[in-house]
């Protein structure tokens, strides 16, 4: 496979360009081109393991955003005018402890290793769960999950704003009250799945008021 030709400054300019969009033009919608692109560079995304503890609900039917709206006070308006709106979840312990049947298919059936590399890996991976990381209760292995959910998201906002897609990523909700919707009314399983984030993709009404205020670049890098 040969090496994307892109120029840094073009990558640049879409982190630039990108902002957290709070309300959208709803009369522009995403082709099924552009929003598969997307979710395809969520799928693509590295996480720890390569074990992909996440799953992606697009939430296109309005009664059920609406639905949302109460548990989530960040995202009303959002709901209202983006153009797709996306649920990240992440997988909790049942699935991803080291001894689960969803880590033994990740081995077996999607990467296919052989079964002495199978048996390595595990090895590995326990050792990383009980003691280099200390992911010794449910919520502690909910979060690691998470962190690997967010690549994905971060991936998926920046994959937008390359083609000139407007994103806003969401925390503003009651956990409980979301996933407990989830459950009811979304199908989801709530004892292997929990809610990280929500992210809402568009074409913004208009400009961001002010220009992008970030850290100097000096204030965040060491070289040592």
């Amino acid at each position: 496979m040969s090496t994307p030709n892109i120029q840094t400054e073009d990558i640049l300019h879409a982190f630039e360009y990108r902002y957290a969009t709070k309300e959208f033009d709803s009369s522009k919608k995403i082709s099924d081109k552009d929003i598969n692109f997307i979710l395809k560079t969520a799928n693509l995304s590295p996480s720890s393991f390569g074990f992909e503890p996440w799953h992606f609900i697009v939430v296109q039917d309005q009664e059920l955003r609406e639905l949302l709206k109460p548990v989530a006070w960040g995202a009303p308006l959002k709901l209202d005018t983006a153009s797709h709106f996306v649920l990240g979840l992440s997988m909790k312990a049942p699935m991803v402890k080291h001894d689960s049947e969803y880590i033994m298919h990740m081995m077996k059936d999607v990467k296919q290793l052989p079964e002495d590399v199978i048996e390595m890996y595990s090895k590995f991976y326990r050792e990383f769960q009980e003691n280099d990381f200390d992911l010794d209760t449910d919520k502690k292995l909910f979060d690691w999950s998470s962190k690997q959910t967010y690549i994905a998201l971060g991936n998926m906002m920046t994959s937008a704003a390359l083609v000139g897609i407007d994103s806003c990523p969401i925390e503003g909700f009651h956990q409980e009250k979301a996933e407990a919707l989830l459950k009811e009314k979304f199908g989801v399983d709530t004892d292997k799945y929990g809610l990280s984030f929500m992210v809402a993709f568009g074409y913004r009404k208009e400009d961001p008021p002010h220009a992008k205020s970030r850290r100097n670049f000096e204030d965040i890098v060491t070289w040592k």
